[in-house]
């Protein structure tokens, strides 16, 4: 049964069980906390944990997912993947354990001609949580599954809670025995390799409280309302289903696996023992397969690489299969091969993956192109810290090895196989102990973020009351209650002069937050106090909450205040959050509809726009970019909101951010219509020419495929402008000539200090060698070793002395002779050192004179045994480092 059909018999069976199916939502997560959808249940999550009321009460879907937290074990084992589809029922205070449970059974064990996936029953396990004997019964009494296929685990394993305080419930998974073949007897319990865990059914239940890890919380209660949400692994139950060994081998992804192997002439064996001689090329095929899948559908839904978030893992993943290609022997750009039999083997359930393939594709092979250079940029640097190793007969150092992983993108399998052919062992403990800092700092920042919006109860305790009606779309002063007066997320009764406080109103003319637009400032006052208000957030969907400062008086819950908005910043805010429309529409007119929105940030007279594009932008491209925008603005379009649905709105081609969360109903901003057309709950001037004037800064790459322009409105523009032409009337007050003439005049300019500058280096060059002329005399016997030893005072830089050393190493002739030549370049001391053939022979090398004069100096150095240098930071130790040289030849 191929892919596409588990996933039809999936919707159609709960479908006809009374469920409403739900496309799947984007891979890139709408909760501000997760980076990806990580799970099919996700996109319900505001429903399981009552922060919304679902629409419905049971839902279907087949919801796309990416995890890469074991991004490590992927190819090595037969269940892990990192893109996945997990097929969900979810049920909202309706059914419960019983149903849940009769569902899953059915479909599974149903007969194929009957719509089941035809599983045999005595093939199937279950385990229970070790407290949940209403489960239990169920399966055993009501199902009639045998007592001894039914395992009682404990909260480690069956117990699902989000982490934090919140609903919470026992599982119950259902598990498919692969046979003897693959492990032992004895159910789950006993080895999960044999039985594969394929269906997880969650009770939720009870209510849980604080706690650390998964099984230390205490059980506070029951829920007063219960939900399920389960979830089937689409590829294990194809892997099942399709007879193969794991889910590289399933219909969409075994493609791709093929190709890899034709293009590296490894064949392909299915081997999952590590013993097995072919286990490391299977690994690296089976990573291949996966990440090209995994890319390939990130960037379908708006994902392109760079150095953090989202993008990082997109290259990462890319990278990863690039690198495993090269391991498997194929060193030239193989997405093109690769990514058109992943498209080929998706299209049939995600038909965008072909009809966007010319953006998707030009993305990956830009990213390809893109590491295949840093290859070979980190390969240059691995040659020159090999080099410096071996000289020093020492390992390559574990810094060496994260500079060349963190800094030029250089896989550590890469350093390890490269050094090994030098001869060179890698500091591979060093190696993973700055790598293990790295995840620490970024697991405590991610921990950060979290603890960020954990405790959200307060809130949800307000907005149960209702939500905060915003006002400010028609008004910028209201009146209003004050609902809630907060300390740190806590209720307080009242707030005095000076006290941080967060205050929640029935009704705000305050923006929060949203869309990119910065919130609004202003007033709130009342009887005997004033509160400034500094930000204003959403911490939960529906709710304002003011962050305030108490300038004057007492402020306390249920008094009627008067709200204000700044007006002038608001409106400089209009102006802004108008012109990133604007700038949006013109950038679609020079460079068409691919350029497509990733990410903006207005605010009073500051906009940037973040958009999808493959390369730079040129002058003249900005120029046309800015021309279309102010003519939009002197034209005074009007501009226009209406509410509708999201349906009629993308039927009219209103624009939309990739991975957004929109509702059924949605408010649509227009311009002249056709000019721009945008869902946006944001605030907008009232037509066009209120912006002023638009100004570009600049622009500049925001990670590969990914640009931002930066832009000034209205009054802001203006000091900009006036700003740039006052620095052009000096420069031709300084220059003397008409501001028309400033670039003649300016690039004749530099050309004199190039030129003067070239004549300078030659002078320099030309006394370098009569200084040297008249060094050679200086020259001294250490016992057997002609040695010069100069201080060259202050110089320009290491090439003044490099040039000394070498013009005075030629003039020593063939006899046994070492240059020693150290200066001062920008108040640090340098040092560096020559041999000819004769004084190598007799036991004197460049790299160790130098490493012993750049210890004296503070610093360090190395080189070749013919010609070395180092530095240091003490430039008033030069004396005692030529000393120590001398010392050093005459003790070799």
């Amino acid at each position: 049964m191929k892919s596409h059909e588990i996933a039809s018999r999936w919707l159609s069976y709960f479908e006809k069980n009374g469920h409403t199916v739900v496309p799947s939502a984007s891979l890139i997560s709408s909760d501000p906390s997760l980076l990806f959808t990580v799970a099919g249940m996700v996109p319900f999550i505001p429903y399981l944990t009552a922060r919304e009321v679902a629409p419905y009460s049971r839902a279907t879907s087949v919801q796309k997912c990416i995890r890469t937290g074991d991004i490590e074990e992927v190819g090595k084992t037969a269940r892990h993947g990192t893109f996945f589809q997990m097929c969900g029922n979810f049920s909202f205070g309706d059914y419960f354990k019983a149903d849940a449970i009769r569902l899953a059974w059915t479909l599974l064990t149903s007969d194929v001609a009957d719509g089941g996936f035809g599983l045999p029953a005595e093939k199937l396990w279950i385990t229970v949580y070790h407290e949940d004997e209403e489960a239990l019964q169920i399966w055993r009494d009501s199902i009639g599954v045998p007592a001894d296929r039914i395992q009682k685990m404990g909260k480690k394993d069956n117990y699902w809670s989000t982490g934090q305080p919140g609903p919470a419930g026992p599982c119950s998974e259902i598990f498919y025995d692969r046979g003897p073949e693959y492990g032992v007897d004895g159910g789950p319990e006993a080895d999960d390799s044999r039985y594969v865990e394929i269906w997880n059914l969650v009770f939720m239940q009870y209510q849980r409280g604080e706690g650390t890890g998964k099984d230390d919380f205490e059980i506070l209660g029951e829920l007063p309302k219960k939900n399920i949400d389960t979830g089937l692994g689409l590829e294990r139950l194809a892997m099942i289903l399709q007879g193969v060994e794991n889910m590289y081998e399933t219909d969409q992804v075994r493609p791709v696996l093929d190709r890899a192997a034709a293009l590296s002439g490894r064949t392909y064996t299915s081997a999952e023992s590590p013993e097995d001689p072919h286990h490391t090329d299977d690994v690296r095929m089976r990573v291949v397969a996966d990440h090209i899948r995994s890319s390939l559908m990130l960037i379908a839904d708006g994902v392109t690489p760079s150095n953090e978030g989202r993008g990082y893992v997109l290259r990462r993943l890319i990278r990863r299969a690039v690198r495993a290609m090269r391991l498997l022997g194929v060193e030239k750009a193989c997405l093109p091969d690769l990514l058109p039999a992943s498209r080929d083997a998706m299209k049939g359930v995600y038909p965008e993956v072909e009809t966007d393939f010319e953006r998707i594709s030009r993305i990956a092979y830009a990213e390809e192109k893109a590491f295949l250079r840093t290859i070979a940029s980190g390969t240059a640097r691995l040659e020159e810290a090999v080099r410096e190793s071996l000289a020093e007969q020492r390992p390559l150092s574990g810094q060496d090895a994260f500079t060349l992983h963190d800094t030029y993108g250089f896989p550590i399998d890469l350093t390890l196989e490269m050094a090994e052919e030098a001869g060179l062992a890698v500091d591979a403990d060093g190696f993973r102990s700055l790598m293990l800092e790295q995840r620490q700092r970024a697991q405590a920042d991610a921990r950060g973020k979290k603890a960020g919006h954990a405790d959200l109860s307060v809130f949800n305790e307000l907005l149960g009351r209702g939500q905060t009606v915003f006002t400010g779309y028609d008004e910028l002063t209201s009146e209003a209650t004050i609902l809630a007066v907060l300390d740190k997320g806590q209720s307080i009764t009242s707030a005095l002069q000076g006290d941080e406080i967060e205050l929640v109103l029935d009704q705000t003319p305050f923006y929060a937050e949203a869309g990119g637009q910065a919130a609004d400032v202003g007033l709130i006052t009342g009887d005997g106090f004033v509160v400034e208000v500094l930000d204003v957030q959403r911490p939960v969907k529906g709710l304002s909450v003011h962050r305030a400062v108490v300038r004057e008086g007492e402020v306390g819950q249920g008094v009627t205040v008067t709200a204000a908005v700044d007006r002038q910043r608001r409106h400089a805010g209009e102006q802004a959050h108008s012109g990133t429309h604007i700038i949006h529409a013109a950038l679609h007119e020079i460079l068409g509809p691919e350029a497509l929105q990733r990410g903006s940030f207005n605010k009073a007279g500051y906009l940037r726009f973040d958009f999808s594009w493959g390369g730079g932008i040129s002058a003249a491209a900005r120029s046309e970019i800015e021309e279309v925008s102010n003519i939009a603005i002197r034209n005074n379009y009007e501009v226009e909101t209406k509410i509708m649905s999201l349906a009629d709105a993308k039927a009219l081609g209103a624009t939309a951010l990739f991975g957004e969360a929109y509702g059924d109903t949605v408010r649509v901003v227009e311009m002249n219509a056709d000019f721009s057309r945008e869902l946006c709950g944001g605030t907008h001037v009232a037509s066009t020419s209120l912006i002023g004037s638009l100004t570009l800064l600049g622009e500049q790459s925001v990670g590969s495929g990914n640009r931002r322009v930066e832009a000034l409105v209205g009054l802001d523009a203006f000091r900009h402008l006036a700003a740039e032409r006052a620095l052009v009337s000096e420069l031709s007050d300084m220059l003397k000539v008409p501001s028309a003439q400033l670039p003649e005049r300016l690039s004749a300019t530099l050309n004199k200090l190039k030129a003067a500058e070239k004549e300078l280096d030659r002078l320099r060059k030309e006394q370098l060698a009569v200084a040297a002329g008249s060094l050679v005399d200086t020259a001294v016997d250490v016992d057997g070793v002609r040695l010069i030893a100069h201080d060259a005072g202050e110089i320009d830089g290491a090439d003044d002395l490099r040039t000394l050393v070498l013009d005075l190493r030629g003039r020593l002739g063939s006899e046994a002779a070492v240059v020693a030549a150290a200066g001062v370049s920008q108040n640090r001391p340098l040092v560096l050192v020559a041999t000819n053939e004769a004084a190598r022979a007799a036991g004197v090398k460049a790299g160790a004179l130098v490493r012993t004069a750049a210890k004296i100096l503070g610093g360090g150095g190395g080189g070749k045994d013919d010609v070395a240098q180092g530095g240091g930071s003490d430039a008033t130790r030069i004396p005692e480092a030529l000393s120590a040289i001398r010392t050093a030849v005459a003790e070799r």
